[in-house]
């Protein structure tokens, strides 16, 4: 799932991105409402996290123009004020969430989830299944033969594209834009050096090709 975190208080912005990375997530920030709304413009997000009282532009005036729009991003709006009237009128302004500051970090982390589902991020599926390899997308707990894997967040998250795919192959540009941050290097070759990780801890015998010029398969 990737997330725009909008938030102008840097070092919440940051504890926010180690937070949710470590969930397995791709996040991107931005600090006042006119860079978020650039950086929608550039790339299709699923969820952004909007800070309601923003520089340059505020949340409400983010949360309208995307509605105008059409973008497909779902909003969770947070704000430092919590009253009743406060979630009508952000709900209002057409975020379809709102949390109000300061907020449970679990319960961030359900309502980021839940509404990556309603996004449409992934297939749908909560478990998928492949080749002896299973994947509780909800749970992000991955098995082979019944052997646990202890696989990283984005890891976990090459397996679910490749299960997804349902044998088809995946490019590495599709796994960088999906699983790397925006600022990532194209020429970086972390996506090679990640696969190569999973293809390590799924075990023999070996499960995913790379077919020159097509991408990895499962």
């Amino acid at each position: 799932m990737r997330v725009l975190i909008v938030e102008d208080e840097v070092d919440l912005a940051a504890m926010l991105v180690e937070g949710l990375r470590a969930e397995g997530m791709v996040c991107d920030v931005a600090h006042d409402g006119a860079r978020a709304l650039e950086m929608t413009a550039a790339t299709d997000y699923d969820v952004l996290l909007l800070d309601r009282d923003l520089p340059v532009l505020s949340g409400d005036a983010v949360c309208r123009a995307l509605n105008t729009a059409g973008h497909p991003a779902r909003i969770l709006m947070l704000t430092a004020a919590g009253t009743l009237a406060d979630l009508v009128d952000g709900l209002g302004q057409g975020a379809d969430d709102y949390l109000a500051k300061p907020f449970s970090y679990l319960e961030l982390i359900a309502r980021l989830r839940a509404l990556g589902r309603r996004a449409g991020h992934g297939s749908g599926a909560t478990v998928l299944s492949g080749h002896g390899v299973s994947l509780d997308t909800v749970r992000r707990i991955a098995e082979r033969d019944g052997r646990p894997l202890r696989l990283t967040p984005r890891e976990l998250g090459v397996l679910e594209m490749l299960l997804a795919a349902d044998g088809a192959p995946v490019t590495t540009e599709q796994l960088r834009d999906a699983l790397w941050d925006a600022a990532t290097d194209p020429a970086t070759t972390a996506v090679r050096v990640t696969v190569h990780a999973l293809r390590r801890k799924l075990g023999e015998p070996p499960l995913i090709t790379n077919d020159p010029g097509y991408g990895y398969r499962l």
